[in-house]
């Protein structure tokens, strides 16, 4: 939902192209809302899904640490004065010299999920602390993960003694449920294997310390997801399950539960057409798709709720799609958007609930047009 603020803001504005805005009271409340829903947990907010100043800034502030994913945005965090120990190099993948940077800058927490990776990050990066990531089936996600990050159970075992013996110290296990999870028990699943290798390390001499749940926690986009006391509950009833009396330190990486409802886009209707006369659908384009910050859509994945001055009005469906030469720019096809029958060009719309993951996959020049402009408030 857009906030008053947002509105109050782009009321005294006016754009040649689509503009974002995010509300930093957004934010922060929701920080306090994860605080309070897993207590017993260390907030490392994702900095890929908005890394603007502001945005870190006033996370610094309320005491939160920083999940990174690449040295550039270890910089960022550092460069807002977050001492080192407060960030975690989350990427499983990374160069050898950029782990080299972020140790020589401070940082000593690393993810890893394969014996090639621990073995740069023990030259690299000597007596640091390595979490292995495991595998997750992410059922239950609107953007689900692939198999591209994470190992099995009995590798992940053999990642941590290799680590042992490379000098490293084997500190915990990590996962990830898939990002936009709507099911609060997705967890219990993923802490059931943690908590098997825990058991197995600690027969072999390694006592582990920590298990990292990941993100997954949902934003609100046209549909209800649950809050996040709801998660809370959910994932200290596995950890209890699972962990009995010896639950380890927990730490959450929340990105897109954290900024996505703290932000609005503002676009603008280009044309609305049908491609033949006898067409059931119309097509609305706007001066925002895919390549401008909409890469979620993928899919159909991610479906933004579209606010425009005519609602309440009647309505039929709408194809969208961006304005860009590019015949995969088309947000909303296999299930298309239900919109005032009357919208038209130069209407004003509003696509909600964009304050994750739209700034950073906005395009520097494709096509010509700017990347878009952001206001943080």
């Amino acid at each position: 939902m857009t906030t008053d603020r947002i509105r109050a803001f782009l009321s005294q504005r006016c754009h040649e192209g689509p503009c974002h805005v995010v509300d930093l009271e957004v934010v922060r409340d929701n920080f306090v809302t994860y605080r309070r829903s897993l207590p017993d947990s260390q907030i490392y907010y994702a900095v890929k899904a908005n890394p603007a100043p502001e945005v870190l800034n006033a996370l610094a502030e309320l005491g939160a640490s920083f999940d990174c994913a690449s040295v550039q945005e270890v910089e960022m965090v550092l460069a807002i004065g977050v001492d080192a120990a407060r960030i975690s190099y989350g990427n499983t993948i990374k160069k050898e010299r950029d782990i080299a940077r972020a140790y020589q800058l401070g940082v000593r927490l690393f993810a890893v999920d394969a014996i090639e990776e621990v073995a740069k990050v023990s030259r690299a990066a000597p007596g640091s602390r390595i979490f292995c990531r495991i595998l997750s089936n992410g059922e239950g996600a609107e953007w689900p993960l692939s198999r591209k990050f994470g190992c099995d159970e009995d590798m992940a075992i053999s990642v941590l003694e290799y680590a042992r013996d490379s000098g490293l110290v084997p500190w915990g296990i990590s996962f990830h449920v898939g990002s936009q999870q709507t099911n609060p028990e997705a967890w219990d699943g993923a802490l059931a294997s943690a908590a098997a290798i825990f058991r197995e390390m600690r027969e072999r001499g390694v006592e582990l310390g920590m298990v990292n749940l990941g993100g997954g926690f949902p934003a609100r986009y046209l549909r209800n997801v649950p809050d996040a006391d709801a998660y809370g509950a959910a994932i200290r009833n596995a950890l209890l399950k699972n962990f009995g009396n010896r639950i380890p330190e927990t730490i959450i990486e929340p990105g897109r539960g954290m900024v996505g409802n703290a932000g609005t886009i503002r676009a603008e209707v280009v044309l609305v057409s049908r491609k033949s006369e006898d067409d059931d659908l119309r097509w609305v384009y706007l001066d925002i798709g895919k390549f401008g910050g909409l890469a979620e859509t993928m899919d159909e994945a991610i479906r933004y709720p579209i606010r425009t001055a005519r609602d309440g009005e009647a309505t039929e469906p709408f194809i969208i799609a961006g304005p860009t030469c590019d015949s995969a720019d088309v947000l909303y096809e296999k299930t298309p958007m239900e919109l005032p029958i009357s919208i038209t060009v130069g209407d004003e719309v509003l696509i909600e609930c964009t304050g994750a993951y739209t700034t950073t996959y906005s395009s520097h020049g494709f096509n010509g047009f700017p990347p878009l402009e952001t206001y943080v408030i």
